[in-house]
């Protein structure tokens, strides 16, 4: 394969993860990479602590991240380097 095709098909693999993300996971990787933690979120959101969790080990799974600081380089790669 072709080195800028490669590039290409796999520089667009975190829009694509963004893009899967619902409105609500959206929501929540949001508040995560501004700092939050699950008990803020939770609290902003008007979620249970465990909704919170449910929503971020979905993310991870989406995004293909395993820890948080990894989910945040994948969300800002999403977005064309803007959180």
């Amino acid at each position: 394969m072709h080195a800028t095709t490669d590039r290409t098909a796999h520089g667009d693999a975190p829009a694509l993860a963004v893009r899967a993300l619902s409105s609500r996971e959206a929501e929540v990787m949001t508040l995560i990479a501004a700092g939050h933690t699950n008990g803020q979120i939770a609290a902003s959101l008007v979620l249970t602590e465990k909704t919170v969790k449910n929503h971020v080990n979905r993310l991870y799974a989406k995004l293909g991240a395993g820890s948080r600081a990894d989910a945040i380089a994948r969300w800002t790669a999403g977005h064309g380097g803007r959180a």
